[in-house]
């Protein structure tokens, strides 16, 4: 620029003293309807020069303005910036010392100037459900959205949290869903799912995310094993609650057949047909769950049950002595069967052997009914009354 006004400033020097260095200076007539303007070559050259000038004068003037504007404005802006970050950091304080009020507060006075509005925002939305203020949550929650623009993911996280924490279970369920299209493997996304589905019995689906969780880490094998096992118990009370022993039968075949030697599952299983008064599905379940691995659960079942072939109980048993030892809870069990099939010489033994290796109030009683179907009293009182003394010992 600078060089074009120099440049400018030569020519129009050469114009002026041109002709005045020659002696012929010229003149120029400017002719209008109403009036003409007659000067010389050298005073246009001048006025010329006097209008850049003037212009650029001018033009500095308004630069020098408009920057002052911008200047000005960007205090303003950068104060406020500032103010927002202080608050900010000071709000996070409160948070730690759980004075959600001022939380909320100090969140929301200047979020808009703040580094991640947005993030003001959620924050003070689950400040405000603490303190139980729907409404205001709700509206930081509307604020929170405005700002978010597309990406509405942390909104929609917050809102589902927020839902859980108002016990809006149902609604949470239907904010997961979408979620879950939108971002199935997010690890907050799958720990609040967790808690949706759990709450409102959608066992289907908790189990549909249980390989998402274990891909992104959620929890660790314990729990989502945990969460497998209650899922799976969850269906087999509503397939027993809709169409009773039927249902659960049919439920049971649907499943793999990995799920069906699980062992929580078979003792759950069984237990169920046996509310069921489906006696010989159930032992039929708890003698194929022995002959895979011995259960001590599988086994504590095994005298509830009321089928009609109780000598493959008693085989089973005997099976599970040899394999496994001459355990006090096998013998117990054994003896239990044989006492409701009238055989009270061998109950007796059985629960003789029991007790050897360890005393039980629960056997004493059950040695002593065997005794008295065997006509020896004193012997019977004997044992119901080491049985008291056992019982009371243990709950003095």
């Amino acid at each position: 620029m600078l060089k074009v006004l120099i440049l400018f400033l030569l020519l129009m020097a050469g114009i002026v003293l041109g002709p005045m260095l020659a002696g012929h200076q010229g003149y120029v007539l400017i002719q209008t309807d109403s009036w003409n303007i007659e000067t010389s070559v050298t005073g246009l050259a001048i006025i010329l020069i006097l209008s850049l000038l003037v212009i650029l004068a001018v033009e500095w003037l308004l630069r020098r303005l408009l920057r002052t504007g911008v200047r000005t404005r960007g205090w303003f802006l950068g104060r406020k910036s500032k103010r927002a970050r202080k608050q900010t950091n000071a709000a996070l304080v409160k948070l730690a010392e759980g004075d959600y009020r001022q939380v909320e507060k100090l969140l929301t006075r200047h979020a808009d100037h703040a580094e991640q509005p947005v993030v003001n925002y959620l924050l003070a939305a689950e400040a405000a459900q603490q303190r139980n203020d729907e409404m205001r949550a709700n509206q930081h929650l509307a604020r929170a959205a405005e700002l978010a623009g597309s990406d509405q993911l942390p909104v929609e996280i917050t809102r589902v949290r927020i839902q859980l924490a108002r016990n809006e279970d149902h609604a949470a369920r239907n904010g997961i869903d979408r979620l879950l299209e939108v971002a199935p493997r997010h690890p907050e996304v799958l720990r609040l799912a967790e808690q949706a589905y759990v709450r409102t019995g959608a066992w289907g689906a908790l189990l549909d995310i249980l390989p998402s969780m274990q891909k992104a880490q959620v929890g660790d094998e314990a729990h989502r094993q945990a969460l497998q096992q209650e899922a799976w118990l969850g269906l087999m009370n509503q397939s027993m609650a809709d169409r009773g022993s039927d249902g659960l039968k049919r439920w049971w075949q649907e499943q793999s057949r990995k799920t069906r030697q699980e062992t929580v599952l078979q003792v759950a299983m069984a237990d169920h047909l046996i509310v069921c008064n489906d006696h010989d599905t159930a032992q039929t379940i708890v003698l194929d769950g022995l002959k895979r691995s011995y259960d001590e659960r599988l086994v504590l079942l095994m005298p509830r049950l009321n089928a009609g072939n109780p000598e493959q109980l008693e085989k089973a048993l005997r099976q599970q002595i040899k394999q496994h030892g001459a355990t006090p809870l096998l013998y117990s069990t054994l003896g239990q069967l044989l006492m409701k099939h009238g055989e009270w010489q061998q109950a007796s033994e059985a629960f003789r052997e029991a007790l050897k290796q360890r005393p039980d109030a629960f056997d004493y009683a059950w040695l002593a009914d065997t005794l008295d179907k065997q006509h020896k009293p004193e012997e019977a009182a004997e044992m119901r009354r080491d049985g008291l003394l056992l019982t009371l010992k243990n709950n003095p």
